[in-house]
């Protein structure tokens, strides 16, 4: 007995029963990455879904292709290439209605213009040349996010703000396995999951954060069961099913548009190219993988599923590699047009209202550009 229980002044109690929040059996994602090509489930899909799925990776292949070539002949300073995570992309532009608002990474070109975005506008950030390149409330596109995860506690932000407005809409707000190491991809799915916000994450795990594979990122079982731990539900997708990867996201999407709250979507999917032009991923990958992932191509397994259907047939999938062919020659025509830059419009579109800096920059290349064709004309 100790001293405060011999005065009387302290009797100790059992502590209370202890009931978790949430059970969190639901929130588990599943052993393996779910799938629908090559199962009995493909043949309840859509064939208009699956026939404009096909047509958009196809183009999206394209368009991979010629901006790597673009960068070749210093048309762009840098394209980070998805060649192998088409159906991502894809299937994350088209889940989403007029409404809702896409917030992409840097390597999510392709979802920017199956979403409706100009091809040629949508590589402008990358050019170099004029901050976005887009408007982003016409297309309902935030900017093509370089610093990583940054753009996910903005996709958190705008969602929650919708939906105290009384807006219907739905962010999907996607990052690669990299970004879930970074402290705002924590944030933002801590307070998704508070404020019961209408978003989608979806990570593309492609493998490698540049150099770094997943295993040097994390013990987690899955990066899908990293959602447990913040009270939301966690999907496991193969990342090359066009068909599962829409499945999924428009279960997500309809679970946040109805109150849900947010899914935190992982899709197992493979970088057949280098991080980006300036990589040598010779250096810690092998070819051997490469091929292997090659083997689970998400053009040629939906490709596959359509002809097993009656869907396509040769003058079909020729006709789908001809409208992404005209696609790339209409932008390696425009992307070799120089554009007409106005250098004063550096300070364009920087803050709602100019700060003091801001406009002292602005005066003093005024006066330089002033001082400079002046100087021409002499």
């Amino acid at each position: 007995m100790t001293v405060m229980e011999q005065r009387g002044g302290y009797k100790p109690t059992p502590p209370p029963a202890w009931q978790p929040r949430t059970d969190p059996a639901p929130l588990l994602p599943d052993a393996r990455p779910y799938r629908v090509l090559g199962t009995e489930a493909a043949a309840q899909a859509d064939p208009g879904l699956l026939r404009r799925l096909y047509a958009e990776l196809v183009r999206g292949r394209r368009y991979n292709a010629q901006a790597t070539a673009l960068t070749k002949q210093g048309r762009l300073a840098v394209y980070p290439s998805s060649t192998g995570q088409e159906a991502c992309e894809v299937a994350a532009a088209l889940v989403l209605e007029e409404r809702d608002w896409l917030f992409p990474s840097y390597r999510d070109t392709l979802a920017v213009i199956a979403r409706g975005v100009d091809p040629v506008q949508a590589l402008t950030l990358l050019r170099g040349d004029w901050h976005t390149g887009y408007d982003p409330r016409e297309h309902r596109v935030a900017p093509l996010c370089t610093p990583l995860a940054t753009q996910l506690p903005h996709a958190v932000g705008l969602a929650h703000a919708a939906r105290l407005k009384g807006d219907d809409v739905v962010a999907l707000a996607m990052v690669g396995d990299g970004g879930t190491s970074e402290g705002d991809f924590h944030e933002a799915l801590n307070f998704a999951a508070v404020w019961q916000a209408p978003v989608v994450f979806l990570v593309q795990n492609n493998g490698f954060a540049i150099s770094v594979p997943l295993a040097k990122q994390t013990a987690a079982p899955s990066l899908a069961h990293k959602a447990v731990g913040y009270g939301m539900p966690g999907r496991l997708v193969d990342g090359n099913d066009a068909v599962a990867v829409h499945e999924v996201l428009a279960d997500a999407v309809r679970h946040a548009r109805e109150g849900g709250g947010p899914t935190l979507v992982e899709a197992v999917t493979y970088r057949v190219e280098a991080h980006t032009n300036a990589d040598d991923a010779t250096r810690y990958r092998g070819d051997a993988e490469v091929e292997t992932w090659r083997g689970h191509d998400p053009i040629a397994l939906l490709e596959h599923e359509l002809g097993e259907r009656g869907l396509i047939d040769d003058s079909g999938i020729q006709a789908a590699r001809e409208a992404a062919e005209t696609m790339a020659a209409d932008l390696r025509e425009r992307m070799n047009q120089d554009p007409l830059l106005d250098r004063m419009d550096l300070f364009a579109h920087v803050y709602a209202e100019p700060t003091p800096q801001l406009r002292e920059q602005q005066a003093q290349l005024r006066a330089e550009l002033a001082a400079e064709q002046e100087g021409a004309h002499r």
